[in-house]
């Protein structure tokens, strides 16, 4: 009986990483291609930290973004290289510890919400795919 106990907490656990992973792919590509999209002076008139930061900034923050959203679900569903999914939900998560940390200095409080939400999740993926639900 506790080998199928097992595998229903396996099954529930991968469900819930996928969910999650999802939810992260959606995030980051929307937060990504939004940062790769605007010029810099339209990105700055919309999010105030930009102006501060060096100009390539949130061009380099969001192709990682997009290149992690993409990592964190493509690999395990064309089952190549599952390896990578973890890989990128670190990446994510080192993204958005920057984010958390950016926020805490520029005293940005509301705004550590959704980047410590993100990071939670995103280092979630990361231990579970690198752990004990790995594919």
């Amino acid at each position: 009986m506790p080998s199928s106990y097992a595998f229903f907490v396996w099954e529930i656990m991968n469900i819930v990483l996928w969910v999650i992973a999802a939810l992260l792919a959606a995030a980051f590509l929307f937060s990504g291609l939004f940062k790769l999209a605007l010029s810099h002076e339209k990105y700055v008139a919309a999010q105030d930290w930009a102006k501060d930061a060096p100009r390539w900034a949130p061009h380099v923050i969001g192709a990682l973004e997009v290149v992690g959203a993409i990592g964190v679900v493509l690999p395990a569903m064309v089952d190549i290289a599952v390896i990578l999914v973890p890989i990128a939900a670190t990446g994510l998560a080192l993204v958005m510890t920057g984010a958390v940390a950016m926020h805490l200095r520029r005293r940005e409080f509301p705004a550590l919400a959704p980047s410590g939400v993100l990071l939670i999740l995103a280092a979630t993926v990361a231990w579970g795919r690198f752990g004990p639900y790995a594919f």
